[in-house]
C-alpha cells in the first residue's frame, strides 16, 4: 500500500474505515454494540434520527428491534433498516465460510451497503486504501489460515492513525486567540416533505430545526404513544379483514377486534414500562374499541359504507417538490361512491368540527387537507374529511367530520357542533402554503429558526429544556 493512498484519506473517510472494521469485528462476534455503532454510522443507509430511535428502542439487540418493527418507522426508513439487517447477516456467514478473505469482507461490504454509488472521491480512495490493507493482510497470512478480524482491524486502525495528525503534534500548537465563529446557513433539505414536518414547521420553526436538522433524539415515547401505536395496527389488520360493518354478527365483530388489540399490545409490550402500565393500558383500548364498534355499526346502517383502505401510502407531487403520508382509513359510500378520508386520534383532537378548521385555516394542521389532494390527484371523489377520537375509553366515539364544499359559510356558525363544512379554496391554500413551506425548506438560505409564540406549543414539546427562548404564560414569566 503506497504512502500516497495513505496521505488522501481525510477525517470525513476515517468513518469509512471506522465502519467497514466495525462490520468485520461484528462478523466474528455478534457483539450488538459494534452493530448499533455500524447501524448510526451515515454509510448504514438509515437515517440517522431513525437509527438512533432503534437504538434507544433495542432491549435485547438492535437487529430484534428491527425485525421486530420496535418501533414504527416511515417506509423507506423500515426498508434501509431491512437491508443493513440483511447485510449484517450475510457478512457473518461470508466470515465463517471456508476459504473466507478479508478482501472478500470489504468487497461485500462495499456490495451489501452500494458504497459505489454514494462515495465522494476522498470517500472511494479510503475504499481503496481499506481494500489494499485487506489484500496484505491475505498475503502475509499463512496458507491454510482462516483471516482473523482482530489482526485485519488492527491494520485498520494503524490505517487510521497514520492519517490522522500525532497528539504530540497537537499539543505543541500554541494557543492562539480564535475569532468567533461566523454563522453558517443551514443545508437544503431535499427529497420528500410529510404533512407532521410541514405542521412542525408552521408551528414552531425552532422545533423543527431540532428535529429535522440537528436529528436530536427524542424520549422512547411515553405509554400513551405506544397505546396509540397498538391501537392503529389492530385497526388496520381489523378493517382488512372485515370492511363492512354487517359483514358478522356485532359480538363476532367485538371478539374479532378484541383478539387484534391483544395481538396489538403483545407486539408493542416492551414500549409500556411496567406491567401494571401495559395492562391498564390494554384495558382501556378495550373497552374504547367496543365503543369503535357500536358506532362503527351504527354509522353503517344509517349510511352504508365500505373501508377500501388501510395505512394507505400516497404520495403528491406540487410545483416540483413530492409530499408523502400514510391515510389511516378510506371509506367508500355504498349509494355515491364518494370517498372519506379517515384519521384516527388517539391523542388529543379538536374539541369541534370549526375548531379542527380554524386550524386548518391558521396553518398549524396539513394532514388532512393532504390526504385530500393527494386522493383527488389519484382520481378520488373525495366528499368527507374526519377525524376518529380513540382516546377516552369513557366516552362514546364522536368523530369530527368535515363535508367538502365549494365555498363553506364563514366559520362560527356551528358552534361546537362534531359536523361543519370546509370550502376547497381553504383546501387550496393549504395547498399552496405547503408548497410555500417545502419552497424554504428545499430552496433556502435558511439562517435563523425562531421560536413560537405560543406557550401551548411548549406543553409536549420534547425540547424544550433546551430552548432559552421559548414563550412562557404571562402568569409564569418569573419561574423559569
Amino acid at each position: 500500500m503506497s504512502d500516497s493512498l495513505i496521505v488522501e484519506i481525510d477525517a470525513a473517510a476515517r468513518r469509512l474505515v471506522a465502519f467497514i472494521g466495525d462490520l468485520a469485528r461484528y462478523a466474528a462476534t455478534r457483539d450488538d454494540a459494534l452493530a448499533r455503532r455500524a447501524l448510526c454510522s451515515p454509510f448504514s443507509g438509515v437515517p440517522n434520527e431513525d437509527a438512533r430511535a432503534l437504538c434507544v428502542a433495542a432491549r435485547n439487540g438492535v437487529l430484534e428491534a428491527i425485525a421486530r418493527e420496535r418501533i414504527p418507522l416511515p417506509h423507506e426508513s423500515a426498508q434501509a433498516a431491512r437491508r443493513f439487517a440483511r447485510a449484517l447477516d450475510e457478512l457473518e456467514r461470508a466470515y465463517r465460510a471456508q476459504g473466507a478473505t478479508a478482501r472478500e469482507h470489504v468487497a461485500t461490504v462495499a456490495l451489501a451497503f452500494e458504497l459505489d454509488a454514494h462515495l465522494d472521491e476522498t470517500e472511494r480512495a479510503a475504499l481503496a486504501a481499506c481494500e489494499a490493507v485487506a489484500i496484505r493482510n491475505d498475503e502475509t497470512r499463512p496458507a491454510g489460515v482462516a483471516w482473523e478480524a482482530g489482526a485485519f482491524v488492527r491494520d485498520l486502525e494503524a490505517l487510521a492513525r497514520r492519517a490522522t495528525p500525532a497528539r504530540n503534534e497537537l499539543s505543541r500548537e500554541p494557543l492562539v486567540a480564535r475569532a468567533p465563529e461566523p454563522s453558517r446557513v443551514v443545508k437544503r433539505r431535499r427529497g420528500h416533505f410529510s404533512a407532521s414536518s410541514l405542521g412542525a414547521f408552521a408551528e414552531c420553526e425552532r422545533r423543527w430545526y431540532y428535529r429535522y436538522v440537528c436529528a436530536a433524539v427524542e424520549d422512547r415515547g411515553s405509554s400513551a404513544s405506544f397505546y396509540g401505536t397498538a391501537f392503529h395496527w389492530a385497526l388496520e389488520r381489523f378493517h382488512e379483514e372485515i370492511p363492512r360493518a354487517d359483514a358478522a354478527p356485532l359480538e363476532v365483530l367485538e371478539r374479532k377486534l378484541e383478539a387484534y388489540l391483544g395481538t396489538a399490545f403483545e407486539r408493542f409490550r416492551s414500549g409500556f414500562e411496567t406491567n401494571v402500565e401495559f395492562e391498564l393500558q390494554r384495558r382501556r383500548a378495550k373497552r374504547t374499541g367496543r365503543r369503535y364498534l357500536t358506532w362503527f355499526v351504527e354509522r353503517a346502517r344509517a349510511h352504508p359504507f365500505s373501508v377500501i383502505g388501510t395505512e394507505t401510502s400516497v404520495e403528491l407531487e406540487l410545483d416540483g417538490y413530492s409530499f408523502i403520508g400514510y391515510i389511516d382509513r378510506l371509506d367508500r359510500d355504498d349509494a355515491t361512491a364518494a370517498i372519506t378520508v379517515v384519521d384516527y386520534k388517539t391523542g388529543s383532537i379538536a374539541e369541534s368540527a370549526d375548531d379542527y378548521r380554524g386550524k386548518v385555516a391558521r396553518f398549524l394542521d396539513f394532514q388532512l387537507p393532504f390526504y385530500y389532494w393527494a386522493r383527488t390527484s389519484a382520481g378520488d371523489r373525495v366528499t368527507r374529511l374526519s377525524l376518529i377520537p380513540l382516546k377516552d375509553a369513557s366516552l362514546d366515539v364522536r368523530p369530527i367530520e368535515l363535508e367538502v364544499v365549494p365555498i363553506a359559510a364563514p366559520r362560527g356558525g356551528y358552534g361546537g357542533a362534531p359536523t361543519g363544512t370546509i370550502g376547497i379554496d381553504e383546501l387550496e391554500r393549504a395547498r399552496t402554503r405547503m408548497v410555500e413551506i417545502a419552497a424554504a425548506l428545499a430552496d433556502g438560505p435558511i439562517e435563523r429558526f425562531p421560536v413560537t409564540d405560543d406557550p401551548d406549543a411548549c406543553t409536549y414539546c420534547s425540547y424544550k429544556l433546551a430552548c432559552r427562548e421559548r414563550p412562557t404564560r404571562s402568569e409564569n414569566r418569573f419561574g423559569r
